[in-house]
C-alpha cells in the first residue's frame, strides 16, 4: 500500500550475481572472515541485551521472531550469519523460558538493492533452514518494514556503500572536486568533508528507519569497516592498492558507477542520540582479543582495523 513515505526507486548497483568464478558468492571469503570474528560478540549481545517481548498468535500460541539482513547480497555468508543469529536467539529463549512457553518460529527477511540477484540467492537457500524466508528489495537508507515489526536487524560490510556520490566531488567548480579519483583517500580535506557529510546523512537515514522498524528491546548489529583516528585510507593496503591502480579503476567506473568509502566516522555513531537507538557495544580487532582470521591473501587488509557497533533499540 502506498503511503507518504513512498519514493521513486533510486538507481542501484549490486554485487556480481550468479555462482561463477567472478561472482560475489565465490569471492567473499574476506567478508566471511569478518563474520567469524563477530560471532562471539554477536552471541554476547543477544545473551545480555535482547529483551523477549515477542507477540504470540492468539490462535496458534506460537511466537514469531523476525530478523532482517540489510545488504544480504548473494552467497553463503548471509545464510551463515542468519544461522548463527538463530542459534544464539534459541539459546537465549531457552534460558529465559517460563512454564508453558510457546514455541518460537523465525521469519527472515533478506534485503538488498533491487538489482541484487535474488533468484540465485533463493535457489541456494539451505534446505535444512529453521526459518521462513522472504526477499525485500530496496535501499536500506529508507523504511522497508512496518513500524515495530523486527526483533533483530543485522548489516555486515554494507554501510560503507554510500547512497550516492557526493555532488561536490563531481562538480568541477567545487573545491571538493575529486579529479581523476573515485575514492576518498582522506588527504584532500574538502573531499573528505564531502564524503563525511554524505556518510553522516546516510547513517542518520539508516538509523532513523531502523528505529521505527525495530520493536522495543530489539537489537541491531552492524559490522562496518572503519579506521582509527589519525589513520588515512591512503595509508592502508587497500588505499595504496587503489592509488596504484587508480587509472584502471576510473576507467571501470565509467562503465559501472562505483560508490564506496572506508569511513572514518564510525565514532559519529557513538554520538548519535535520537532517544530511540542507544549504542551498547563498540569494539575493534584489538578489543576483541583476536588475530585476523582471514585467508592468507587478505591478511594485509587487517592493517585497516574493523569496527563493530552493537545497538539496543528501545521505546
Amino acid at each position: 500500500m502506498e503511503n507518504e513515505e513512498t519514493k521513486t526507486v533510486p538507481k542501484s548497483w549490486a554485487m556480481v550475481g550468479g555462482d561463477g568464478p567472478r561472482s560475489y558468492a565465490q569471492n567473499s571469503s574476506y567478508q566471511r572472515g569478518l563474520l567469524d570474528v563477530a560471532n562471539e560478540l554477536m552471541n554476547e549481545g543477544i545473551k545480555d541485551k535482547l529483551d523477549f517481548k515477542i507477540p504470540c498468535s492468539d490462535s496458534s500460541n506460537i511466537c514469531t521472531f523476525r530478523i532482517a539482513d540489510f545488504g544480504c547480497s548473494v552467497g553463503p555468508n548471509t545464510f551463515f550469519a542468519v544461522e548463527k543469529i538463530i542459534e544464539a536467539v534459541e539459546q537465549k529463549y531457552q534460558a529465559c523460558q517460563f512454564q508453558n512457553s510457546p514455541p518460537l518460529e523465525f521469519q527472515v527477511f533478506f534485503n538488498d538493492v533491487t538489482a541484487n540477484d535474488f533468484n540465485t540467492l533463493f535457489k541456494t537457500l539451505p534446505s535444512y533452514r529453521k526459518y521462513f524466508a522472504a526477499g525485500v528489495p530496496g535501499t536500506f537508507y529508507g523504511r522497508l518494514f512496518p513500524k515495530s515489526t523486527l526483533h533483530l536487524a543485522y548489516s555486515s560490510y554494507s554501510l560503507h556503500w554510500l547512497s550516492k556520490v557526493p555532488q561536490e566531488v563531481v562538480d568541477t567548480k567545487s573545491p571538493a572536486w575529486n579529479k581523476g579519483s573515485i575514492q576518498c583517500s582522506g588527504t584532500a580535506k574538502e573531499v573528505a568533508k564531502a564524503y563525511s557529510a554524505q556518510f553522516k546523512t546516510d547513517m542518520d537515514n539508516f538509523l532513523n528507519a531502523r528505529a521505527q522498524e525495530i520493536i522495543g528491546g530489539g537489537l541491531m548489529v552492524i559490522i562496518i569497516a572503519g579506521l582509527p583516528d589519525g589513520i588515512l585510507v591512503s595509508q592502508t593496503v587497500a588505499g595504496i592498492f587503489n592509488d596504484f591502480f587508480g587509472s584502471c579503476l576510473v576507467d571501470m567506473a565509467k562503465l559501472v558507477s562505483i560508490v564506496f568509502n572506508f569511513s572514518r566516522d564510525i565514532n559519529g555513531l557513538q554520538k548519535a542520540n535520537t532517544g530511540i537507538i542507544v549504542i551498547v557495544k563498540l569494539a575493534g580487532w584489538h578489543q576483541l582479543g583476536t588475530t585476523c582470521p582471514l585467508p592468507l591473501g587478505h591478511l594485509a587488509t587487517c592493517l585497516a582495523p574493523l569496527s563493530f557497533a552493537w545497538m539496543l533499540a528501545y521505546k
